[in-house]
C-alpha cells in the first residue's frame, strides 16, 4: 500500500511539479519513496503536455530536483478518488477541486501550506511570468511545505512499508 500525494497549481507548469520534484527526492532521500505515489497537475487546460517553465526547471536543478521531464496535465475528479492527499497551491484551485467532487471527498483536499505550521501565508505565490528570485521564493515555501508533508507523514510511511 503507499500513500497518494496529488500536488494541485493553475497549469501544473511552476509550483505543483516544483512540489512534486521536491517531495519526490525528500522521500527518496528519506528512504521512503517507495511509500508514496507522488503526481502533479492542474486547474487549467493551457499547458497541457508541456514541461514545466524553463525558470522552475532551472530553480528546481539547482536544489537537486529533476522536473524537466514531467509534462503537465489536468486534475480530473478521478485523481481526488485515487489519492489520498490532494494539495492545492492555493485557495482558488481548493475552491476549484471542491467544485468537482462529492462532499464526501472533502477530506482528501488540504491547502498545501498547511503543513508548514510557521508558514506566513495561506497560498503559495505563483512565480509564472516572474523573476528568477521569485521562483527561488516561491521554492522555499514549497521546500518547507514538502519537508513538513514528510514529517506528518512518515509514521504512515513506515507501516505501510
Amino acid at each position: 500500500m503507499t500513500i497518494g500525494i496529488l500536488f494541485v497549481c493553475t497549469a501544473n507548469i511552476c509550483r505543483s511539479p516544483m512540489a512534486e520534484g521536491a517531495f519526490r527526492t525528500m522521500a527518496r532521500r528519506a528512504g521512503l519513496d517507495s511509500a508514496f505515489t507522488v503526481d502533479s497537475a492542474g486547474t487549467f487546460d493551457g499547458h497541457l503536455g508541456e514541461p514545466p517553465a524553463p525558470r522552475a526547471i532551472i530553480a528546481a536543478s539547482r536544489r537537486g530536483y529533476d522536473i524537466a521531464g514531467l509534462r503537465a496535465r489536468q486534475v480530473v475528479a478521478a485523481d481526488i478518488a485515487r489519492f489520498d492527499y490532494v494539495l492545492a497551491m492555493d485557495r482558488c484551485h481548493l475552491t476549484d477541486l471542491r467544485w468537482m467532487v462529492p462532499h464526501a471527498l472533502f477530506e482528501r483536499l488540504r491547502l498545501f501550506t498547511s503543513f508548514n505550521p510557521s508558514a506566513r501565508v495561506a497560498d503559495v505565490a505563483d512565480p509564472y511570468g516572474g523573476s528568477t528570485r521569485d521562483y527561488e521564493r516561491t521554492l522555499d515555501v514549497i521546500e518547507a511545505g514538502c519537508a513538513g508533508l514528510l514529517k506528518a507523514l512518515t509514521p504512515l510511511a513506515e507501516r505501510a512499508g
